[in-house]
């Protein structure tokens, strides 16, 4: 198992990561990205879901390639808002200027996120190891060889789940300390997968949706990455 690696989820206390290292498998938790990135250390790469590249105008590519990928899970993957919306101090003033900029307006949920979002997007510009953006659903199918079809939240759900990442290798213990505590056991599940995508980025085999990935306005690559 390649070293130095961790998998983030977002979670309403705060945010949830699963380090990957060597053969341990660890869980932390923290209120804000930063404070996780400091806790985590030095890692090669860091996937994480939440969006990264934000659009100005139109609708990424990224999503709707990872919506066709998660298959009956597709509804779980949101378009991400312009940049515009997201900046917005309204949900309604958000709605208008969606249909002005992606020419349709956003979801509650979509813009409910929008917090989370901007810290990520302000975090990317002091961060020096490599982070990609992952989306749980597709990386679970890839896992599995295919798009799951039972919803997280459900028991089933976190059942297979779990069974995937332990054939995997990763093994998470039913104590994980203040992560098990602070984030909801479908986050931890998710950022656990992330961290199997941050390995496959290590080891070169992750594919990227879409492939070639798009760039932003900043130089950053728009894609969704399993």
């Amino acid at each position: 198992m390649s070293a130095g690696i961790v998998g983030v989820d977002a979670c309403p206390t705060g945010w949830v990561g699963v380090i990957l290292d060597g053969g341990s498998t660890r869980a932390i938790w923290a209120a804000t990205i930063d404070e996780l990135a400091v806790q985590a250390g030095g890692r090669a790469v860091l996937a994480i879901d939440i969006p990264i590249g934000l659009p100005e105008h139109g609708v990424r590519a990224a999503d709707g390639a990872a919506r066709k990928a998660a298959g009956p899970r597709g509804a779980a993957v949101f378009t991400t808002p312009v940049r515009a919306a997201l900046e917005a101090s309204t949900f309604k003033e958000a709605n208008a200027v969606s249909r002005d900029l992606a020419g349709s307006g956003l979801s509650q949920q979509s813009y409910g996120l929008r917090t989370k979002i901007l810290e990520v997007d302000r975090w990317l510009n002091t961060v020096a190891c490599d982070v990609r953006e992952v989306h749980p659903e597709v990386s679970f199918a890839v896992m599995a060889g295919e798009p799951l079809a039972t919803k997280k939240k459900s028991w089933a759900g976190a059942c297979e789940r779990r069974r995937l990442l332990a054939d995997a290798g990763i093994v998470l213990d039913d104590d994980l300390g203040v992560a098990g505590i602070k984030a909801g056991y479908d986050d931890v599940l998710d950022a656990a997968v992330a961290a199997w995508t941050a390995q496959r980025i290590v080891a070169g085999t992750a594919i990227s949706l879409p492939s070639p990935p798009e760039v932003d306005s900043a130089g950053r690559l728009v894609a969704i990455w399993a």
